[in-house]
C-alpha cells in the first residue's frame, strides 16, 4: 500500500463525490441524510432491517461518507434525557464524533479518515478502534457486530490520515468476519479482526451491575476537575479543559488529572459515562462510539495500586491491544456504568476489565485491555 502524504490534511483535502455505497446509488448533496425501509413487514429488533442512504451527515463535510454506510437493524430509541444546551464545562461545544469519525470511501474496500485538529501528539486509541470498526461495517449487510480483537502497533499521528484496508476474510451463513489494517506513510499502526453475526435468540443470563451512586448524584466532570487544575503545567491545563465529546463521572468523585494521590488504591474503578453530542437513531453508531469510549480509563485503573497518575515523571504508558464483545443494543447518549477491575500487573503490562451496564443494570459491553506501564529509570 502506498504512503499517506501529510498535505492531505482535512482542511486541504478535496471532497470527492460519491458515486454509490453499499446501501445505494446517491451523491454528496449537502446534509441529507435519508432512510429507505427495506421490503418486508416490520419486526422487532431481532429481525427488522431497514436500508440506510448515507449522503453527509449534518455538518460533515460534503463527500465524505457519514457512518452509516451500511445496512442497519431498527431499534426503537427512547427520548435522551440529556439538555444538550445546559452543558458545564469542559464541554460547551462538544465534539460531534458522528462527524469525527466519519470515512471517506477510497475503493470497494479502502477507507480514509481524518483526526481532530487539537489533541496530543498521537492519536487517541480509541479514534482507531472506532474508524476501524467503522471501515468493516462498510463491506457487511445485515449483521451487528459482536466482538472485535485489536492490537495497536505503532504511535499514530493526528497530522496524518489513516488509510483503512478492509479483508473480507468470510461471509458464513451465521457469521460474517473482516480484518482491518490501519496505515500511516506506508507501515501499520493498528490492526483489528471483528466478527459480525445475524440477529438470532438464544439463552441470556448476566452479571449483576455494581451498586453504586448514580450519575445524577455525583459532581460534573468540570466540578471534579477544578482542584487539580490549579496544580497542572500550562501545557497540562489545555489539554485538560478542552471540549471532549465523552462526559465521565467517577463513582469516587477523583478526576483523572488529580496528582494528589498518596495512598495506593484497590485496582478498580465505576465511572458513568456517555456521548456529549447527539448520536441520532442508527444503532450502528451508537456501537462505534462506544467502541470509541472502551478505551478510556483502562490504564489508569491499573495505576491505583502504585500510587502514578499520567503526570508522574518517568512514567510511560501505552495501550497494547484491546478485546469487546457486544451482548446487547446501546443507546450512548444514556448514561452507562463503565466498572473495571485490574486482576494483574507485571512485566511492565497491566491487565484491566469492563463490564458496561446500561442505567438500568442490564450488561451491554465487556472489554479486555493490556497496556504498558513502565517507570523509566533516569
Amino acid at each position: 500500500m502506498s504512503s499517506v502524504s501529510r498535505d492531505q490534511s482535512p482542511a486541504s483535502r478535496q471532497a470527492v463525490p460519491i458515486s454509490e455505497t453499499p446501501s445505494g446509488p446517491g451523491k454528496a448533496s449537502g446534509n441529507m441524510v435519508r432512510t429507505v425501509t427495506s421490503k418486508g413487514a416490520a419486526r422487532d429488533m431481532r429481525g427488522l432491517w431497514t436500508k440506510t442512504a448515507v449522503f453527509s451527515s449534518p455538518g460533515a463535510v460534503p463527500g465524505r461518507l457519514a457512518p452509516g454506510l451500511h445496512r442497519l437493524y431498527a431499534l426503537p430509541f427512547r427520548n435522551c434525557s440529556i439538555d444538550f444546551l445546559a452543558m458545564s464545562d469542559p464541554a460547551d461545544t462538544p465534539e460531534n464524533l458522528v462527524d469525527t469519525l466519519a470515512l471517506e470511501r477510497l475503493e470497494v474496500n479502502l477507507f480514509r479518515g481524518v483526526s481532530p485538529n487539537e489533541g496530543p501528539g498521537r492519536i487517541f486509541g480509541g479514534q482507531v478502534i472506532a474508524q476501524s470498526l467503522l471501515a468493516a461495517y462498510g463491506t457487511v449487510e445485515d449483521r451487528v457486530c459482536h466482538s472485535l480483537h485489536c492490537y495497536f502497533i505503532r504511535p499514530g499521528d493526528p497530522t496524518t490520515p489513516i488509510i483503512f484496508e478492509v479483508d473480507r476474510s468470510r461471509d458464513g451463513g451465521s457469521f460474517t468476519t473482516r480484518r482491518v489494517i490501519a496505515v500511516q506513510n506506508g507501515k501499520q499502526i493498528f490492526n483489528l479482526a471483528a466478527s459480525f453475526q445475524a440477529p438470532e435468540e438464544g439463552f441470556e443470563h448476566q452479571a449483576p451491575m455494581p451498586e453504586v451512586a448514580g450519575p445524577d448524584d455525583l459532581p460534573s466532570e468540570a466540578e471534579a476537575l477544578k482542584a487539580a487544575l490549579a496544580k497542572m503545567p500550562e501545557e497540562a491545563r489545555k489539554w485538560a479543559t478542552r471540549p471532549r465529546p465523552i462526559e465521565m463521572r467517577p463513582v469516587d468523585g477523583s478526576s483523572l488529572f488529580d496528582r494528589d494521590r498518596p495512598d495506593a488504591r484497590e485496582p478498580r474503578s465505576e465511572t458513568w459515562f456517555r456521548a456529549r453530542a447527539p448520536i441520532g437513531d442508527d444503532p450502528i453508531l451508537h456501537q462505534v462510539i462506544l467502541s470509541y469510549a472502551s478505551d478510556m480509563n483502562l490504564l489508569s485503573t491499573a495505576m491505583r495500586p502504585h500510587r502514578v497518575h499520567w503526570q508522574t515523571r518517568n512514567f510511560q504508558s501505552a495501550s497494547l491491544d484491546h478485546a469487546m464483545w457486544f451482548h446487547k443494543p446501546v443507546n450512548f447518549n444514556d448514561w452507562h456504568l463503565y466498572a473495571q477491575d485490574s486482576p494483574s500487573a507485571s512485566g511492565g503490562r497491566g491487565f484491566i476489565r469492563g463490564s458496561i451496564y446500561t442505567r438500568s443494570g442490564e450488561l451491554v459491553a465487556s472489554v479486555a485491555q493490556e497496556g504498558l506501564l513502565r517507570l523509566r529509570k533516569d
